[in-house]
């Protein structure tokens, strides 16, 4: 779904097109809001009035209905006593605000039964107004004719804060999004932090058994056996696990399909080999190579299997439940995740053991020393509005008024009973956030000074953050915590500690591609299973590493060759 460059620029030119516009005809009819499309003065008929002033926030003056598809969390029970999916303080909100009514005409649990729901919908052509959509379903409404062009609609109607967000993610948003010059949906935009994955480790740990904070994948190895033989817990018992690993389901690295959020992955070992399985990377002669058969993977999976075999891995790897597990009952001192970990499972962690000190760093390092993490895209979820709607300016003014708003929620009910949310965080926010609460500390910002549009918790993190973080204000270890209040110490805990690494120096490492060819509709899950496989059977001594070759063959034979060359004529355009 990549863009042209020439498409973006007729997007370019139909957004210029837009503030210009001799006419209104898109503005909506029947209820639109008392203030759009009127000009700058009742009675004023300069046309271009019309869309400079259309209002991001705009009430309607009659009711608008927006039937919705919504998925829900089965296990989720945040919402009080006499609330709905359909009446909440969210939906509340938005008909006081917008006068928007939304009416969910079918509910699904979240995951795979959502998206078969979606994909019943759009085989059937009978779709929500508003919906949300993965990579693959919105390419595939886009060719049926099923979407409306948002391009004039999101220029008029998107606020500020929501046009910042997505211009900071360097065009990959509009990008995935863009068919022939057109935007056809909403992309979200998630922060950058959530694709890089850190070292997490026990500093406590390292303090008893007089180890520093390994740099390298050798340091590594070495701590994470000394972790899991040095009885660093003092139970007398050798029970602790060096690298806690995924749980069985999981994956062993994020890929260019699902690639952020990898939480107990092993991608910082592989990308310390500037190994990027999963990944569309540029081979020597400027073409496309999928990452996982390059030979900088065979070396890695080398050297997993020796750390696997050695016992600086837990030999549950893959097998075990509950990958959080380990962390939460003590028993593990390394694992590989986001800037999050402060949310989950670390209370759990700290609950258990209150001087449980886990720190995050950037490491390992590659052999040029630098920290080389895979990045994601910004946009894996889409806000598309069914063709012939009425008022696809909705959609913008939903998710306005949600980034504008969210900070005034009370989140013990979870945001997913907002109406069709899709995440809209600027690709910075942690390392803004991080840097703005350390002058708050500093008392050279206040609250007030950090209402910035577009950052929609940092006003209120402002406010909290001299409630959790204790003096010394430049020491981020455990003791330097007051962890009483949970919830603003996680998040709290989630920036200070988590996005600590994300002010480091690395080398940024982008898929050419984040979507899927023809050709991976067919093929891709049977290539994808033979991948995991190889690459389990091999870490876990299961398989000589000579099967890495084997496998290599395999891939290309059963259709990765097809891929690959599908891949190269959509980096090409």
């Amino acid at each position: 779904m990549k863009a042209t460059k020439n498409g973006l620029l007729l997007l370019l030119a139909v957004l210029l097109i837009a503030l210009t516009a001799c006419t209104s005809t898109n503005q909506p009819s029947n209820g639109g809001s008392t203030n759009e499309g009127l000009g700058a003065a009742a009675g004023n008929d300069e046309p271009t009035a019309a869309a400079e002033t259309a209002d991001p926030f705009g009430k309607y003056e009659s009711p608008v209905t927006i039937n919705v598809g919504q998925a829900n969390d089965p296990t989720d029970n945040s919402l009080p006593q006499g609330d709905t999916p359909e009446n909440n303080q969210y939906t509340r909100h938005i008909k006081e605000q917008l006068n928007i009514d939304t009416k969910i005409i079918w509910r699904t649990a979240t995951g795979k039964d959502y998206d078969q729901k979606v994909n019943l919908s759009i085989a059937s052509d009978d779709l929500p107004d508003l919906v949300i959509v993965n990579d693959a379903q919105l390419r595939q409404m886009v060719k049926a004719g099923q979407v409306e062009d948002l391009t004039e609609t999101f220029e008029k109607y998107a606020s500020p804060a929501i046009k910042g967000i997505i211009e900071k993610t360097e065009g990959r948003a509009l990008d995935a999004v863009t068919f022939d010059g057109k935007m056809m949906a909403l992309p979200n935009v998630t922060a950058r932090g959530d694709a890089v994955h850190t070292m997490w480790i026990r500093k406590d740990w390292l303090d008893k058994l007089g180890l520093e904070v390994p740099k390298t994948v050798e340091d590594l190895e070495k701590v994470a056996k000394a972790f899991a033989q040095g009885d660093p817990d003092g139970n007398g018992q050798p029970d602790t696990i060096g690298i806690a690993g995924q749980q069985a389901g999981g994956k062993l690295y994020a890929n260019f399909l699902a690639s952020s959020n990898n939480t107990f992955g092993l991608d910082p070992i592989f990308s310390a080999f500037n190994a990027y399985p999963g990944f569309w990377l540029e081979g020597e002669d400027g073409k496309p190579v999928y990452g996982s058969i390059q030979p900088q993977v065979r070396e890695a999976l080398a050297k997993l299997r020796d750390m696997y075999a050695s016992g600086a891995i837990d030999r549950e790897l893959s097998i075990r439940k509950d990958a959080a597990e380990p962390v939460v009952s003590g028993k593990a001192g390394i694992f590989f995740g986001p800037f999050w970990m402060g949310y989950w499972p670390l209370p759990d962690a700290i609950k258990n053991d209150p001087k449980a000190n886990w720190q995050s760093y950037a490491l390992p390092l590659d052999k040029n020393g630098e920290f080389s993490p895979h990045m994601a895209t910004p946009s894996t979820q889409f806000l598309a509005v069914r063709k012939g709607y009425e008022h696809p300016e909705a959609a913008l003014k939903l998710m306005n008024l949600l980034v504008r708003d969210e900070a005034k929620f009370d989140v013990s009910v979870t945001l997913n009973h907002y109406p069709v949310r899709i995440v809209y965080a600027p690709v910075d926010e942690i390392e803004y956030s991080l840097n703005a609460l350390k002058e708050v500390l500093a008392g050279t910002k206040t609250a007030a000074d950090l209402d910035i549009p577009g950052y929609k918790l940092l006003a209120d993190d402002a406010s909290k953050v001299g409630k959790a973080k204790l003096e010394p204000f430049d020491n981020n270890d455990i003791q330097y915590w007051n962890t009483d209040d949970i919830g603003t110490w996680s998040r709290m805990y989630s920036i200070f500690v988590g996005g600590a690494p994300l002010l480091e120096p690395r080398n940024e490492v982008y898929s050419l591609v984040y979507s899927q060819t023809k050709t991976m509709e067919s093929r891709w899950a049977n290539l994808e299973k033979l991948e995991t496989e190889t690459f389990l059977k091999i870490i876990m001594g299961a398989a000589p590493i000579e099967t890495f070759d084997k496998f290599v063959e395999d891939w290309k034979k059963q259709g990765g060759d097809k891929v690959t060359q599908e891949v190269e004529e959509e980096v090409k355009g």
